[in-house]
């Protein structure tokens, strides 16, 4: 017998059945979790017949339960939407052995998205370059065209609508989400807010319906008086909302809410809640089989929010009681077996400081840090989309509640280029250097490369970090490390911004609010701010990048001479002699 440490594909080589611990989910930003040592005896003698779950070990095959060698489930899948979430679909589809397909605006045909598809097709011109992601036909038009038989609609864009899921079917085209039902039901807010309601699950007081005259927004102040919030009734992300706090910025706030909405998502409806002063934002990945079951992934907590958009996004939640956990997970499954939801979604609650919490919507759809969840669960998401939409039970895909757990702890930073000084402004122009970080327990999602332009006409997204680690601070120390290692150049980026976020004592002790960001303006202060690494030159905002600079200029006077409007004379430039 002989006692070994054996990788996942030696494992296989051997046909030795594998069994990996899980740690116990425990409260505290200090929680760790508690691995066993990962050992395996190799013998000369193995049972073929063997079940894959039906050895002793101390190692558990993450796939116990489940298909290992899943069938395709479709012959070529599209993903409808662009940059970097079109890129996890297609790679997702890859790994499934399925052919993908691209669409792309003119704006676009530069992206990563585009060349990374093994077909791409680009749209025609609109009104503006987000419109013409926005039209149903002629999406639908080039799936149909070019044998696509399943679209994956990513998030934003066409991922909540239910004129695209019914333009699928009427294609016969498999549209990998929510039934058109599930979709009237959640896609809307204000019906959500009602299946909420049906279901016993505590909601915001706010309006039944979607508002569109002033006065219903006049007579809800008149009974439930001010803060209120407004949110476009059709789609998330931060867009169509604003907080009003004073009388006076009624009228002018739903005239801009209802505006941004109809930009975005094609639809200007919003309706409007009691706005919740300083709470946590925790929401439930859930995924249903359409059939009245349904499991949930636990939970994320994005609490670090700017202007409603999430920041930083945590899996899972730390410092919540198992008790108020427990609740907010039944309630989630509760709601989204009653609407016998099909494929992922969230379920997303407000959590006040005395653990009241309420439903405040469900997105239909995979969410940007769907990635937290994957990295502590090791389910992939995306696939489970895939597979589910193709007809795999939960069975067939292992996805038993009892098997579901959460392993450490994972964070997701959100880069874009903005200029976090000047008000969050969206920063345009090439990128010059484009490294990215690397190294043990990060990932990366994003669609960057060197000499690619960013562009006004989208989202400023440009990529996700993802570290994943044993224990809350290891996880902080790694995301610091890994911003400070990241190296993008030529556009202004918000990573001076999310290193003064996760240096903050606050939130190095594990816990914030919605309200953390407004509550520490010090936090958007780049020039001149320090961070705690032991190099100097990593420490200090001011220094970070001096070689690099210093370089870029002695190279510049190398190729291009001395500049005259630093005050080189040119009368004596000639004169120079230079390094032959």
């Amino acid at each position: 017998m002989l006692q070994i440490l054996l990788a996942a594909p030696l494992a296989a080589a051997l046909s030795l059945p594998a069994q990996m611990h899980r740690a116990t989910m425990r409260s505290g930003p200090a929680a760790a979790a508690s691995f066993s040592p990962i050992q395996m005896v190799a013998s000369a003698e193995v049972d073929a017949d063997a079940e894959p779950c039906d050895v002793s070990s101390d190692v558990k095959d993450m796939s116990c339960g489940g298909s290992m060698s899943p069938k395709a489930p479709f012959k070529k899948i599209m993903a409808a939407n662009r940059a970097e979430i079109a890129v996890r679909i297609m790679r997702a589809a890859t790994e499934l052995n399925m052919e993908t397909v691209a669409i792309y605006g003119y704006e676009d045909r530069y992206s990563q998205h585009r060349w990374g598809a093994d077909q791409s097709f680009m749209l025609k011109p609109a009104e503006t370059a987000v419109k013409a992601y926005l039209d149903v036909e002629q999406v639908v038009s080039i799936a149909k065209e070019n044998g696509v038989d399943a679209i994956h609609p990513g998030y934003g864009f066409l991922s909540e609508s239910p004129e695209m899921v019914q333009a699928c079917n009427d294609a016969g085209i498999t549209f990998i989400g929510p039934t058109v039902e599930v979709m009237n039901k959640f896609a809307d807010k204000t019906a959500a807010r009602a299946e909420a309601i049906k279901a016993g699950v505590p909601v915001v007081p706010g309006t039944d319906s979607s508002v569109t005259d002033p006065k219903q927004l006049t007579d809800f102040v008149a009974e439930f008086g001010l803060p209120i919030i407004m949110k476009a009734a059709m789609g998330g992300g931060g867009k169509g909302m604003r907080v009003v706090r004073e009388e006076k910025d009624l009228i002018p706030f739903f005239e801009s809410a209802t505006s941004e909405a109809e930009a975005a998502f094609g639809d200007g409806a919003v309706f409007v809640e009691r706005f919740v002063n300083r709470p946590r934002h925790i929401e439930i990945q859930i995924i249903g089989d359409g059939k009245g079951d349904a499991v949930h992934l636990w939970e994320r907590d994005c609490s670090v929010q700017r202007r409603y958009q999430k920041v930083v996004e945590i899996a899972p939640a730390w410092n919540l009681s198992p008790e108020l956990r427990k609740q907010m997970q039944d309630d989630a499954l509760r709601l989204v077996k009653g609407a016998n939801y099909l494929n992922a979604g969230t379920v997303e609650f407000l959590v006040e400081p005395d653990g009241k919490y309420y439903f405040i919507e469900v997105n239909p759809r995979i969410q940007v840090e769907h990635t937290v969840t994957e990295q502590v669960t090791g389910i992939d998401i995306v696939q489970a989309q895939m597979r589910i939409a193709g007809g795999a039970s939960f069975a067939e895909m292992g996805l038993l509640q009892e098997n579901i757990h959460a392993t450490g702890i994972a964070m997701q930073c959100r880069i874009t280029t903005e200029n976090a000084e000047r008000n969050f402004t969206p920063d345009t122009g090439t990128l010059s250097v484009y490294r990215h970080s690397a190294g043990f327990g990060m990932r990366m999602d994003g669609i960057g490369y060197s000499g690619m332009t960013v562009q006004p006409y989208y989202d400023s997204l440009l990529v996700k970090y993802t570290a994943s680690g044993s224990n809350w601070e290891e996880v902080v120390r790694r995301m610091k490390r890994a911003l400070q290692e990241a190296r993008i150049r030529g556009v202004k980026t918000n990573i001076p911004f999310l290193l003064n976020v996760l240096s903050h004592p606050v939130f190095e002790a594990g816990v914030v609010t919605t309200a953390f960001i407004d509550e520490n303006p010090d936090l958007l202060k780049i020039t001149g701010a320090k961070w705690n690494f032991a190099s100097k030159d990593q420490a200090d905002q001011n220094k970070v990048g001096d070689t690099e600079r210093l370089m870029r200029y002695l190279a510049n006077l190398a190729v291009n001479g001395h500049p005259t409007e630093l005050g080189a004379n040119k009368e004596s430039l000639d004169k120079i002699r230079t390094i032959p």
